[in-house]
């Protein structure tokens, strides 16, 4: 008998507060500063290093050093943010907002310049052939 009386007390308190539940369509979303809502690249930083995709623990990551591409699948990514961490040129950055809803799997795909490494400087004294 006590555990229906609990049961209503609770029913009843929660009858006069206020309903918890967002008016999502209404009312926009609220992204906070730590929220993980998906992995972003800055294609002008990257420098196809490949750290990121070695990290990755799903093997969402796929980076063709030869063909200058970066791939993301976002089925496989479950923001657990290695990617973001081990990037050294800090090209890839953790977005508060959600990526957009998809049906499809597709496979983001960006297109990176390669970048040649700089030539070495020559010594005074020695001719660039002997380098």
């Amino acid at each position: 008998m006590s555990d229906i009386l609990t049961m209503c007390k609770i029913v009843l308190s929660s009858l006069r507060k206020k309903t918890a539940c967002q008016m999502y369509p209404v009312k926009p979303a609220k992204f906070y500063k730590n929220s993980r809502g998906h992995i972003a690249l800055e294609p002008a930083k990257c420098i196809l290093c490949t750290l990121c995709a070695k990290r990755c623990p799903t093997g969402a990551i796929e980076v063709d050093r030869t063909k200058g591409v970066w791939q993301i699948n976002r089925f496989k990514c479950i923001l657990c943010n290695e990617c973001v961490h081990s990037c050294r040129p800090v090209a890839l950055s953790m977005e508060n907002q959600y990526a957009a809803p998809s049906a499809n799997k597709d496979i983001e795909t960006h297109n990176v310049e390669i970048k040649k490494p700089a030539a070495k400087p020559v010594a005074p004294g020695e001719s660039a052939e002997n380098s």
